[in-house]
């Protein structure tokens, strides 16, 4: 048999490009906490590189802000508040 002929071929998907979550006028610190905001889970954790989907320059940067913040009381440390619903 000849394989030269593939009947099964891949379609070509035409993928959306995410929209970057930090554009290039945002600045990164403690102060701009509807940026930070973004990158913290519900129980206040830090969201890993992969999930926010930025650079690690910026994951960087987005940590030490987030850090800063908890320090001077602008962000939790921890949100332990379980839900109960009724």
């Amino acid at each position: 048999m000849n394989k030269s002929k593939r009947p099964f071929t891949k379609s070509k998907r035409s993928f959306r490009r995410r929209l970057p979550p930090i554009q290039s006028g945002d600045r990164i610190d403690y102060r701009n906490m509807s940026l930070i905001s973004r990158f913290i889970s519900e129980q206040g954790k830090i969201l890993s590189r992969g999930v926010n989907r930025v650079t690690l320059k910026q994951q960087r940067l987005i940590t030490i802000a987030i850090k800063q913040a908890r320090i001077l009381s602008l962000l939790p440390f921890l949100n332990n508040q379980k839900q109960f619903e009724r």
